[in-house]
């Protein structure tokens, strides 16, 4: 069975968890902004600041590392490929967004419907996108041999 390339794991990963900050920024940095500028005031809470977009853009990196991470754990199993990178940003997402976005946004009732609904379709369309780019740098590392081959004799 073949080692997890680390290394590529992190490269994979940070690039994944940029590549899905980035689209999460156009759904709810652009998109959803006046949706969440509402809801927030609605809870008597102001808008998001430059230093809670930083955590949730360290958040999502850490996301994306054990996203490829997934990836590289189930390869073996499953293969190389968009399929293989699917199925771990689908694990991520149900972890981090779904089960999350479900608890506190709508059974607690905090935020509107609509809102929780397009934020939590919006994560599983930036992971998806950012798994399947992470996935792309991540390469097992090369095989060990215990026996190295045999030297031709001149």
């Amino acid at each position: 069975m073949a080692k997890i390339n680390v290394g590529r794991v992190l490269l994979g990963g940070i690039v994944a968890g940029i590549v899905s900050d980035a689209l999460g920024y156009l759904v709810d940095g652009r998109l959803l902004a006046p949706n969440w500028s509402d809801a927030m005031l609605a809870l008597g809470r102001s808008d998001l600041g430059l230093s809670q977009f930083l955590y949730f853009d360290a958040f999502g990196i850490v996301g994306g590392i054990v996203m490829i991470w997934i990836y590289a754990a189930i390869l073996p199993r499953f293969g190389p490929g968009a399929f293989t990178a699917i199925y771990a940003a689908l694990s991520v997402w149900i972890v981090g967004v779904l089960i999350p976005n479900l608890s506190f946004m709508w059974v607690a009732d905090l935020f509107p419907n609509r809102l929780t609904a397009f934020t939590t379709a919006g994560g599983l369309i930036e992971l998806l996108v950012g798994g399947i780019v992470g996935a792309i740098l991540y390469k097992d590392p090369p095989p060990i041999y215990k026996d190295p081959p045999a030297s031709p004799v001149a």
